[in-house]
């Protein structure tokens, strides 16, 4: 790819690894080492060592399974900073409103970043005690409703990625710390489309979170309800579950993905 309106003034490397960023956001999809080098027109050590370095600062992914690229987390947490959003927080913000003000309890929207779960938006009740959560705050992902509802759709290799980079603390005394434990956790949670947090963070906090899938079918983000365990029980907490099950769908569809009945 030929540099356009190349300056005396730019810098070689940080102008290869913008080209390589807008490459990958034109695919819209992972690309192998092989692509990207084809599409640069560059030899692969060169683009290997841009997109090493750009993985080490989080503005590009690598698939622990594929090996192949795509564009990191780092660039919404930049975008937030300057006060601007992705499409799935415009989108979602109305279905957010509507769950929080029929539950009654804290909403979150998230995704997965460098082993964390990030928060992307939160809507609140109208009520004295609140969450302790903030947008573009982290949480650990092995002890949370939207960490472990988004590592239950991750592959074995990349949970085990997350687990030997973050560890599995112990937060409380009902916190899972071995991956054996984790893993039949996570498949309870695939066989039942919700994760719940029964005071696994935080004592007496209580989060139903579900997955929602993007236009190829990954869960790249998750909605959760939050509240105390006193107030998340029997009827209430049956009404949280389905209304996060029933508004991950609608964010889901909205955002792309193919209803069930289409796979």
């Amino acid at each position: 790819m030929e540099m356009k309106n190349k300056k005396p003034s730019h810098v070689q490397s940080v102008e290869r690894a913008m080209i390589l960023l807008n490459i990958m956001a034109a695919e819209r999809s992972d690309m192998s080492l092989t692509d990207i080098s084809r599409q640069s027109g560059w030899p692969k050590s060169t683009v290997y060592g841009l997109l090493s370095t750009l993985r080490d600062y989080r503005f590009a992914e690598q698939s622990a399974e594929t090996g192949h690229y795509r564009l990191g987390a780092r660039l919404f947490e930049l975008g937030n900073v300057v006060a601007k959003s992705w499409d799935v927080c415009a989108i979602a913000k109305p279905h957010l409103r509507r769950l929080c003000e029929s539950v009654g309890e804290t909403v979150h929207l998230a995704m997965e970043s460098d082993g964390e779960v990030l928060y992307l938006d939160k809507v609140e009740p109208k009520q004295l005690i609140r969450i302790v959560s903030e947008v573009g705050g982290r949480l650990p992902m092995h002890c949370s409703g939207l960490g472990k509802v988004l590592l239950a759709y991750m592959n074995e290799a990349e949970v085990m990625q997350v687990a030997e980079k973050r560890g599995l603390t112990q937060m409380t005394p009902r916190t899972i710390t071995s991956l054996p434990k984790l893993f039949e956790e996570l498949e309870k949670v695939r066989s039942q489309g919700y994760c719940m947090d029964n005071g696994e963070i935080m004592n007496n906090l209580r989060c139903v979170a579900a997955p929602i899938f993007d236009v190829y079918g990954a869960a790249r983000y998750a909605v959760s309800v939050s509240g105390l365990d006193s107030n998340m029980r029997g009827e209430p907490l049956n009404r949280a579950i389905k209304q996060v099950i029933h508004v991950a769908g609608v964010i889901s569809g909205a955002i792309g993905a193919k209803a069930s009945s289409d796979a």
